[in-house]
């Protein structure tokens, strides 16, 4: 295992960077979080003078293009570009100034929308990913073949994890573009405050998701940067489905909202099982993520709480 002295996180202030940046500092000596102000990661020349100028032995590449799925359908050419060159850029110039070990994160959506479940990582490129976001979805894809490229053309230690859905503190809870757990969130504190009787909830409730609390997905995140060196892409998630319903209902109790929930049949129910195999995870890092569901709930309510103009 590679003694890392310093380390460096492009993306440190989006969602997992803010998560993950606690968790290196209790780990490494130093950790530096360079900023778009500082270098503009588009253009390949400040990638190499990010990394010139600070010389990390360890690479986090976070940073990238994000949205919801009306952004992703709005400016999908921007989406796909961006992330793509973001990759590449940070990957070379990482390879170029003797970084030590680069890693990098892809999200569940780049798998195939059709693939069984629980999604083991070698369904990655057997088939298509849901079309509303696969300009985004495929670029951050191509992250695992550049990875791999540079492992096997220069030898570099490139590697590339797959968090689960994650949810928790510094999420995006804004109503239009963010995900279902901080939006349920949101919508049964302040359904709770208002005094309202009822809340509407989409589908019938049915599908299963696995979700991972991002304390747990960062820990798996960091312990892999330490551990692992492959092609291979490992999970990082708890390895539950847990259904829709069971999943608003909890939130609405723990939210303290005791009306009813109206479930709008006539919205979509999305993919009906999307779970992740994390046998990859538990085989080669010999890890779990320990937060269950209602656990992980609790502590990004009272986040929220604490923290509501988001």
């Amino acid at each position: 295992m590679i003694d890392f002295h310093k380390v460096l996180v492009t993306g440190a202030s989006g969602f997992v960077g803010r998560n993950l940046v606690p968790v290196l500092q209790q780990e490494y000596a130093e950790v530096v979080t360079p900023g778009r102000r500082e270098f503009d990661l588009i253009d390949p020349s400040a990638a190499r003078a990010m990394l010139e100028t600070y010389r990390p032995d360890l690479v986090f590449h976070l940073a990238g293009k994000v949205g919801g799925i009306l952004a992703n359908r709005d400016f999908p050419a921007d989406f796909c570009r961006e992330n793509m060159i973001l990759a590449a850029n940070v990957v070379d110039a990482a390879w170029r100034a003797g970084v030590k070990k680069f890693v990098t994160l892809i999200g569940g959506c780049s798998y195939p929308a059709k693939a069984p479940s629980p999604i083991h990582e070698d369904q990655l490129w057997c088939g298509y990913p849901q079309r509303e976001s696969a300009p985004y979805s495929l670029a951050k894809a191509m992250s695992v073949e550049l990875c791999k490229s540079y492992r096997r053309q220069h030898g570099f230690d490139a590697i590339v994890l797959v968090p689960g859905n994650i949810y928790g503190p510094h999420d995006n809870f804004d109503l239009q573009s963010s995900h279902v757990i901080p939006a349920l969130i949101r919508k049964y504190l302040e359904a709770q405050a208002s005094g309202a009787k009822q809340v509407t909830a989409w589908g019938s409730g049915k599908p299963l998701r696995d979700f991972v609390y991002v304390g747990d997905a960062c820990e798996g995140i960091a312990l892999g940067a330490r551990i692992h060196s492959g092609e291979e892409i490992i999970n990082i998630s708890s390895g539950t489905r847990v259904s829709i319903r069971e999943l608003v209902e909890t939130t609405a109790e723990l939210c303290g909202f005791d009306g009813e929930i109206v479930w709008d049949s006539s919205k979509p129910d999305g993919q009906m099982d999307k779970g992740f195999d994390v046998s990859r995870m538990r085989e080669l890092l010999g890890f779990e993520c320990k937060t269950n569901l209602r656990e992980g709930l609790v502590k990004t309510i009272e986040w929220y709480r604490a923290n509501p103009a988001r």
